[in-house]
């Protein structure tokens, strides 16, 4: 074992060729493997291995040793596991970026859908709302004109484009990301600044299986995954009080509506 490692590549178990061009520690394969000035380089795949072959050079250490990337985290768990606390935490003492995924994909629609959406933002119908506002027209005197120009101007703060069709349908109903709206998100966490150089922690991704595959297909290794795993009580614990008391909030706002609903029919009416 100590020969073979003392006879290992400069980049050990790792694709020297991921490491130079996508800045990745990649595990490298043992049928992929290829030897150079003494020493044997693992690829993660056959194309890379050759592309090593062509130029080594390019792809081995000279007066230093080669930089490794910054480290990269995904921070999985069930909804109201605690995701997000231990990822500020982590990402604070090892002063890396921190990146929510879903609160990242409700910035970006967020300047056209104008509120955060999925079932977490989805609240009860408020009727009596839909009701005061007919009433409070009605009282003002609105013209129909002035409605219709201002109906246009909503419809047009809100046409979405596919990619932010894809991230609503995803918020609301689990609809996969397809690959190409994925690339314009991720990639960039990995190959672009300031997040290439300085690390992250990405809690909350990837969700599925798809998500995960998507990972290894474009080459994106975190360089840890850590799963957490909480009893069912204990996500009871955390997110029931806030539910009921929104729930309480809403059930007061509706007795208030009611009463001024009464008093703007009692305006009508005079």
């Amino acid at each position: 074992a100590k020969e073979k490692k003392r006879h290992m590549g400069d980049t050990k178990h790792f694709c020297p060729v991921s490491l130079k061009e996508n800045f990745v520690l990649y595990p490298g394969l043992y049928e992929h493997a290829a030897k150079y000035q003494e020493k044997i380089y693992y690829f993660s795949t056959s194309e890379y291995r050759d592309k090593f072959l062509k130029n080594p050079e390019e792809y081995v250490a000279h007066n230093e040793p080669i930089q490794a990337p910054p480290l990269r985290v995904c921070l999985l768990g069930t909804h109201g596991a605690g995701k997000t606390t231990c990822a500020r935490q982590i990402a604070d003492k090892l002063g890396i970026f921190h990146i929510q995924f879903e609160e990242y994909l409700q910035e970006l629609i967020l300047p056209k859908t104008k509120e955060k959406v999925g079932p977490d933002f989805d609240g009860e119908p408020e009727e009596d709302d839909n009701k005061m506002t007919i009433l409070s027209q009605e009282l003002d005197n609105f013209s129909q004109t002035m409605a219709k120009t201002e109906a246009e101007k909503s419809k047009q703060e809100v046409e979405l484009t596919d990619e932010e069709k894809a991230i609503k349908a995803n918020l609301m109903d689990n609809e996969a990301l397809p690959p190409e709206v994925l690339d314009n998100i991720v990639l960039d966490w990995w190959r672009k600044e300031p997040f290439r150089s300085t690390g992250f922690i990405l809690d909350g991704f990837p969700r599925t299986l798809d998500e995960a595959q998507y990972l290894s297909e474009r080459g994106l290794c975190p360089d840890v995954a850590v799963y957490i795993q909480v009893e069912e009580s204990d996500v009871l614990d955390r997110l029931f009080p806030p539910r009921l008391k929104e729930w309480k909030e809403r059930q007061y706002r509706k007795m208030e509506n009611k009463k001024k609903l009464k008093d703007l029919k009692a305006k009508i009416r005079v």
